[in-house]
């Protein structure tokens, strides 16, 4: 009885802490026209594997640029289509790009890559070539008391920290809202957890409320809920010493019959 007393006292508790973004309300445009966070431009870090593009007005000229892997026939039938042959970043940052050899991209934007690698090409063509640079692998991993832990792959390489936890299916009841943790690396192996306090409204402002590439988002139970799984331990060590007993007993009486 008492235990369920204590559960339930701290349901109550927990209940003022679901709900997200509190004091919203409380913020003034003002506040908000001060408050700006730059968004997230993903970097190329050791083991993202990248598409690019090369095309001008001449195809025929940047052919040698592209790697194409060919549709493949069985029998009389294309079992697929042409597609392009995605780049895998070394563990040093770099790629083997056609021709042009080893290039570095590690620490690098989009952006900044495709300008790299459109002045290395201008030695070897006549125009100025358009190069276009994407994430094949950009993906976060939502883990703990959420309805669908996953990892997931983001097309448009930019998702905040609510848009992951509603990819997998917003967090349980028991998740605590006050302590979401983010684990990340960098483009140099270094590692940190980074705690995330969803019930304050300004944490929109927070230079980490968009995630990063292989970001992993967990979500950790609330005191309820430890409390609970303690009890279900304990009532199910309860239930299987009682069947022990009951069969140990049974064994006696036909023993002594």
């Amino acid at each position: 009885m008492a235990a369920v007393m204590v559960m339930i006292f701290t349901g109550c508790g927990s209940s003022k802490k679901i709900a997200y973004l509190q004091g919203a309300e409380t913020l003034t445009a003002e506040q908000l026209a001060q408050q700006t966070v730059p968004l997230y431009d993903a970097r190329i870090m050791p083991k993202d594997l990248l598409t690019i593009t090369v095309t001008a007005t001449d195809p025929e000229s940047v052919q040698p640029f592209n790697l194409i892997v060919p549709a493949v026939k069985t029998g009389l039938v294309m079992s697929s289509q042409p597609q392009l042959q995605p780049y895998l970043v070394d563990n040093n940052g770099q790629i083997d790009f056609p021709v042009l050899g080893m290039i570095t991209l590690k620490g690098l934007t989009k952006r900044q890559a495709e300008d790299k690698i459109t002045g290395l090409l201008s030695a070897y063509l006549k125009e100025e070539p358009v190069v276009t640079v994407s994430f094949v692998n950009y993906k976060i991993a939502v883990l703990g008391e959420v309805a669908r832990p996953n990892t997931f792959t983001i097309s448009n390489e930019k998702v905040n920290i609510f848009e992951a936890l509603a990819l997998a299916g917003d967090m349980t009841i028991w998740g605590r809202r006050d302590n979401v943790k983010i684990i990340r690396e960098d483009a140099e192996g270094n590692k940190r957890v980074i705690p995330m306090n969803l019930n304050e409204a300004d944490i929109i402002f927070s230079p980490d409320f968009y995630l990063q590439q292989n970001d992993v988002v967990y979500v950790e139970p609330n005191k309820t809920k430890a409390q609970n799984a303690e009890i279900s331990n304990a009532t199910g060590l309860w239930v299987s010493a009682t069947s022990i007993l009951v069969s140990i007993a049974s064994l006696i009486v036909n023993i002594l019959k």
